[in-house]
Order: C-alpha cells, then sequence, then structure tokens
C-alpha cells in the first residue's frame, strides 16, 4: 500500500499517515508476541468491574510494548489506552490502543483474541475525530489486518502474502452469517432479544469474543456483518477504519452516525446495511438511543 495525495486533519500528509502506519504495526505485532509469550505461560488474572471483565498482565505488558512504541516515535500524538488510563490531547491526531481485546479468550487459553490500535483526529474533543487509520493483530493466526483512510483496507497473512479487503455484496439476511457480542452487565440482559430474533432469519451468528477481530472479519468479507451495544473507544476504534476502507457501512444501530463515544456500532457491507438495522428495530422497538 502506497501513500496517495492526502492531507488530513492537523495538517498531516500522507508521509506523516504512512510513517504512523508502520509504527502501528510494528508495535501491534511486538506487543502479539508478547501476548504469545503469556498465553503459553503462566497467568495471573484479576478482575475489573465484574467477574467477566478480566485483566491478566499480558493486558498491561502488551499495552506497555505499544505506547513506548507510539510515544517514541510520535510525541505530541494523544493516546487512550484501556489500561493505562492515558488521556487524549485536542491538538493532533490521537491513538485508541487495545492491547488485548479478548481477554476472557486469553485468560481461558481460547485462542481468539486481538491487539488494536486505531489513529483518528481530534476535531477538538476525544472520541469525536475521523478515522485516520486502523490496525488488528490475531497473534495466533499471525494475521494482520491494516488500513489507511482513502488508502482501503489488507490482509497480511503468512499464508497469502497481502491482500486487499472487501465486505461482502450479501443484500438478504437469510444468507448472512453474521457476529455480536454482549457486555459485562449481565443483569440487564442488553442484546438478548435483538440475538433471539436475529437468529431466527439468518444462516448463523457466531459471538467469538474480540469485537476488533469481528469488525476485521467484516472488512475481509469472513462475516457479512455485526452489531453490538456499549463498547468503549478502544474496542472498535481500528476495526471501523478497517470497514470503511473495504467499502462497509458503520452507524448506529438505529442508522444514526456512528462516534467512538457511540451507544452502539453497527457493521456491515451496504447492500445488507437496511435490512440488518430494520430487524435489529424490530426486534428492540423501545431502543430509540441505540
Amino acid at each position: 500500500m502506497s501513500p496517495a495525495s492526502f492531507v488530513g486533519p492537523e495538517g498531516l500528509t500522507a508521509e506523516g499517515l504512512e510513517a504512523r502506519l508502520e509504527v502501528a504495526l510494528e508495535a501491534a505485532v511486538a506487543a502479539g508476541a508478547r501476548l504469545m509469550q503469556r498465553f503459553e505461560g503462566a497467568l495471573e488474572i484479576e478482575t475489573k468491574s465484574s467477574d467477566a471483565d478480566l485483566v491478566t498482565q499480558a493486558d498491561r505488558e502488551a499495552e506497555a510494548e505499544v505506547l513506548q512504541r507510539l510515544r517514541a516515535a510520535f510525541p505530541h500524538d494523544g493516546l487512550v489506552a484501556e489500561e493505562s488510563g492515558e488521556v487524549a490531547t485536542t491538538e493532533g491526531p490521537c491513538w485508541y490502543v487495545d492491547p488485548l481485546d479478548g481477554t476472557t479468550n486469553f485468560a481461558h487459553r481460547f485462542p481468539h483474541f486481538s491487539v488494536s490500535i486505531g489513529l483518528y483526529s481530534s476535531v477538538g474533543e476525544p472520541g469525536l475525530g475521523d478515522g485516520l487509520l486502523g490496525v488488528v493483530h490475531d497473534p495466533t493466526r499471525g494475521e494482520t489486518f491494516f488500513g489507511c483512510r482513502g488508502q482501503g483496507a489488507w490482509l497480511r497473512s503468512p499464508r497469502h502474502g497481502e491482500r486487499r479487503l472487501l465486505v461482502t455484496d450479501t443484500d438478504a439476511l437469510s444468507r448472512s452469517l453474521l457476529a455480536t457480542g454482549f457486555g459485562y452487565d449481565r443483569a440487564r440482559g442488553i442484546n438478548i432479544e435483538e440475538f433471539g430474533y436475529l437468529v431466527r432469519r439468518v444462516r448463523g451468528i457466531r459471538r467469538p469474543g474480540s469485537a476488533a477481530l469481528d469488525l476485521a472479519y467484516v472488512a475481509a468479507g469472513r462475516l457479512d456483518g455485526y452489531w453490538e451495544y456499549g463498547l468503549q473507544p478502544w474496542d472498535c476504534a481500528a476495526g471501523v477504519v478497517l470497514v470503511r476502507e473495504a467499502g462497509g457501512e458503520v452507524t448506529t444501530m438505529r442508522g444514526r452516525p456512528w462516534t467512538l463515544r457511540g451507544p452502539s456500532v453497527c457493521a456491515s457491507g451496504p447492500a445488507l446495511a437496511p435490512a440488518l438495522r430494520a430487524e435489529l428495530a424490530v426486534a428492540r422497538p423501545d431502543g430509540a438511543s441505540a
């Protein structure tokens, strides 16, 4: 992928964007190597907000690997990271880092998790900017999904080298394979109605447990669509860039413009998007805030 003529927010040039992509790719792969070292060894597991909300020493080590590289290369960029609580600046582009998306999978030795790194413009308030680049690295498969604004989305893998990603052109839910997820607040039962309603109307629904990889799989055409409530900015920052650069559509579940601080995400190819949002609205007619 070569730079195009691009001048982005805060005067970020194509060369500046390409330099950030290269560092993000290196950081994601290095963090993934750290995760695999821990994945195959002893784990120290702690809980955060609930017994279902976990953190391991691997999260912190992988995050330190990413942040050290980003700070050294781009000291004036903002940073928002899941574990360290970094606060973004409003003066330049801002990184959103999830060093281990799929911690529950990781803690149970289920081999499906990822490192997610996204870069967004600041537009004066963190969480409301435009996606500039995204990197999602799957260390168990050696696959790295990446993309830059206006440059498309790509997959780099040991089996296939590098190839461009495109969302599917599926236009019927009955022929679709979807993915979703469930938040940590199980008592509220959010998304149970949607899942139960849609599972009878689609070819299949998967719940793999890594939002970043779910979105990367939509971009790669492995999934036709994905929806979820209540994600944090670092969960989906990179993946949304990938879907959009692969020709997909990302909104809230009610079709409103999506932002990093939004209540939900709904991603698919443009042919499926109207039907997916319509059925989600039928499943939860009182979900106007979604």
